[in-house]
């Protein structure tokens, strides 16, 4: 952890190394690939800690995924496959990933490495990577969906789950959502059938003084504003909420557009649909941090167990430096942050065995 947080220009095997006074980097590669420690029990940590200062009840829930760009053949997962952190097919590990977003700050509490078939169901390689026996071929949308019922279970804080197509597009993810009572805005591509069509034809039922424009919460750049549109689409009617097709139009494109899927409180307005689909933004922002800052993509190990337990290690590094951030800039005390929702949280704190419904294994 000293090494992750310290200022160093890479923070691979070498540099943590050195920054620990070894001469080699054994150390660290015995610690993350060989030493008895339980990376699950450190995720629960990290999630209590995480729920502890930036909890927040209308905190939104963000799954994505990202690639880790890898030489070679032998670390677990690696393949050539589409890639979003590069937008085109390259040899990579992909990992899926769940953020917690709220007014308070954001940070990474969950992950999990996407095993493609071809390594699932060949056993040497398996093997050579200490990919434990019980782990199969599980496909994105799937370990997303474990994440969001571990997170669940553990009576993590949350009013909203925002994620991208892949997982916008699966119903079993949009069923385990609504089965919580949870509000959702989840992207899906053109191609996505409402009723009896795709979303891209309900352009036609907006009336031209259906847009309007909005922001999506500040980018770099000041405002992220675009135009948008919600029709209402009826479901099987579920007392106090509504569902409904969100569509934001680009700013100077006028025929490049992005849909989302919505289920809210009937209240809901379609500025706070637009703020809460801005919201996955924040977990790009955790990746570009952890990334840059704690050594997210940075590890020299290729084992199954190895990637697990540094990633989690990146990930409390990069919460407990939004966390020291939010309180240096005047944020809630950390004794008194969020106490009625983390005792909630612990009161229905999932144990470990639980973690993540992929294995023990995978994590530990």
């Amino acid at each position: 952890m000293p090494g992750l947080l310290a200022p160093l220009e890479r923070k691979n095997g070498w540099h943590l190394a050195e920054a620990a006074s070894d001469m080699t980097p054994d150390g660290v590669q015995d610690f993350l690939a060989r030493m008895h420690w339980d990376a699950a029990a450190v995720r629960e940590d990290l999630r209590a800690h995480v729920v502890e200062h930036l909890g927040d009840p209308d905190a939104v829930l963000v799954l994505d995924e990202t690639g880790f760009f890898k030489k070679g053949s032998k670390s677990a997962g690696v393949k050539r496959q589409y890639s979003g952190t590069a937008g085109r097919i390259k040899n990579c590990q992909i990992g899926v990933f769940l953020a917690y977003a709220s007014r308070h700050g954001h940070a990474l509490i969950d992950r999990a490495l996407y095993l493609p078939e071809t390594w699932a169901f060949d056993a040497a390689r398996r093997a050579e990577a200490g990919v434990p026996e019980e782990v199969g071929f599980t496909t994105k949308p799937k370990l997303g969906q474990a994440m969001l019922k571990h997170a669940f279970v553990a009576g993590v804080p949350c009013a909203w789950v925002v994620s991208d197509s892949l997982d916008g597009a699966d119903h079993q993810t949009r069923r385990l959502i609504e089965a919580q009572g949870r509000g959702y805005v989840l992207a899906v591509t053109s191609a996505q059938r409402l009723g009896f069509k795709p979303v891209e034809d309900w352009l036609e039922d907006v009336p031209a003084r259906g847009w309007k424009r909005l922001s999506a919460g500040d980018g770099a750049k000041g405002p992220r504003l675009y135009d948008w549109a919600y029709l209402p689409y009826r479901t099987p009617p579920v007392p106090g909420w509504k569902t409904g097709l969100l569509i934001r139009r680009r700013k100077g494109r006028p025929h490049e557009f992005t849909f989302y899927l919505t289920r809210s409180p009937e209240e809901t307005s379609l500025a706070d649909l637009v703020r809460v689909a801005g919201q996955r933004w924040r977990i790009e922002s955790c990746f570009e941090e952890a990334k840059g800052e704690t050594g997210l993509d940075e590890y020299e190990v290729r084992s199954w167990t190895g990637w697990h337990r540094h990633i989690i290690l990146s990930m409390l590094a990069h919460a407990y430096l939004t966390i020291v951030r939010r309180h240096a800039i005047g944020g809630r005390s950390p004794r008194k942050a969020g106490r009625g929702v983390v005792a909630a949280h612990r009161a229905g704190g999932a144990p470990p065995a639980l973690a993540s419904g992929v294995g023990a294994a995978a994590i530990a």
